[in-house]
């Protein structure tokens, strides 16, 4: 292998979990989690039109989702110069804004660690746990070093690495603490709001109820129940959200790979160009890893969401 690998490389479970495409609704079920941190949703909507229903509320949450999505891309995919300029970027970033509590009214930096921690780890729970749940084959093991390496991404935020949650076990106990803190706001029902019914024009209305409105649902259900009772709209049984992620995640799948990796913005492309076609992502790789290290323990439930 030739190249810089970056700060991941093929051989992490990041590298080939963040090229599954049920990454997508795994990003919508972390918005609709980190909406219910009602200094985290603060921030989103006293710096940006983001969730708004009118035109650019619309322009400003898929810039926000595809921003997200640009730098995960980056820093897994990305080489190392390159992570660290996207993890500097948002640093930047974060350090110019401050937002007010709308309970109290008190004033806070946006770069808070308790809200980056928090940001950090709905986004990184949500990937783990719908992937899994969608049928993409992981160990125990593996997704203990999943989150393990997701501290790289931590430390790219302004995080440090040692206070953020690197096993299901810290998981856990991070979201039993903060659970109570947790609240339906005013930004949260915009979010939810936005998010079940996005504003459209209207020649993709159509699509909008055909593909939107099951992408929206599946993340929704795939929530935990505290968040379903927290958003007050009751969701499908859990047996019934596992078997529709892992019907999504069977179709999503299906498609080749060299049409998927097409889409913009290409970061798996250009890393495979740079490192050679062995570094391709794929779950196979980790199935055969987990076969070799300890005789293929299979996927299990996830104790933290």
């Amino acid at each position: 292998m030739a190249g810089d690998p970056g700060l991941f490389g093929p051989r992490s479970v990041t590298w080939q979990m963040h090229g599954d495409p049920m990454m997508w609704i795994a990003g919508v079920r972390a918005l609709y989690l980190q909406a219910l941190h009602p200094r985290a949703v603060a921030g989103v909507m006293q710096n940006s039109a983001a969730f708004q229903r009118n035109t650019r509320g619309r322009r400003d949450a898929w810039g926000r989702l595809m921003r997200t999505a640009h730098f995960v891309g980056t820093i897994t995919y990305g080489t190392t110069a390159a992570a660290e300029r996207a993890g500097a970027g948002v640093r930047g970033l974060h350090r110019r804004l401050s937002a007010a509590d709308t309970a109290t009214g008190e004033r806070f930096r946006i770069d808070d660690p308790e809200l980056l921690l928090w940001v950090h780890c709905a986004e990184v729970a949500s990937y783990l746990h719908v992937l899994r749940r969608s049928g993409f084959p992981l160990t125990d093991a593996q997704a203990d070093a999943y989150l393990d390496e997701q501290r790289t991404g931590a430390r790219l935020v302004g995080l440090d690495p040692d206070g953020v949650p690197g096993d299901r076990a810290a998981y856990a106990a991070y979201f039993a603490a903060v659970r109570p803190r947790l609240a339906l706001t005013g930004g949260a029902r915009q979010v939810d709001a936005f998010l079940r019914r996005p504003p459209t024009p209207a020649p993709l209305v159509p699509a909008r109820a055909l593909v939107w409105h099951r992408v929206a649902g599946l993340a929704y259900g795939a929530l935990p129940s505290y968040a379903h009772e927290l958003y007050g709209r009751p969701a499908p049984r859990p047996a019934t959200v596992t078997r529709r992620l892992r019907a999504t995640g069977r179709i999503l799948r299906a498609i080749p790979p060299s049409v998927r990796w097409r889409l913009p913005p290409r970061h798996i492309l250009r890393a495979v160009e740079r490192l050679g076609p062995d570094t391709r992502p794929a779950p196979y790789k980790l199935r055969r890893a987990a076969a070799i290290l300890d005789g293929g323990e299979g996927p299990r439930g996830e104790p933290y969401h």
